[in-house]
């Protein structure tokens, strides 16, 4: 199985979150760590991570509901 990496941009766009309240998650824990992609600055997220992060919250918003 490949592993995909979301940059930045993607993540924010899946999330609907601001690239500072993706910053404050990921510090709280709250969020998937990013992963260094070499040298330099340069990170990205694991897609399957990010999108199994979403789904728990799709979970965790429908039983609240219930």
């Amino acid at each position: 199985m490949a592993i995909k990496i979301q940059r930045l941009p993607s993540v924010l766009r899946d999330t609907g979150f601001s690239r500072g309240t993706l910053l404050r998650r990921v510090a709280a824990g709250e969020f998937p760590k990013p992963i260094s992609l070499g040298s330099g600055r340069a990170i990205g997220w694991i897609e399957s991570e990010v999108q199994e992060w979403l789904a728990e919250q799709v979970k965790a918003s429908r039983d609240e509901s219930n």
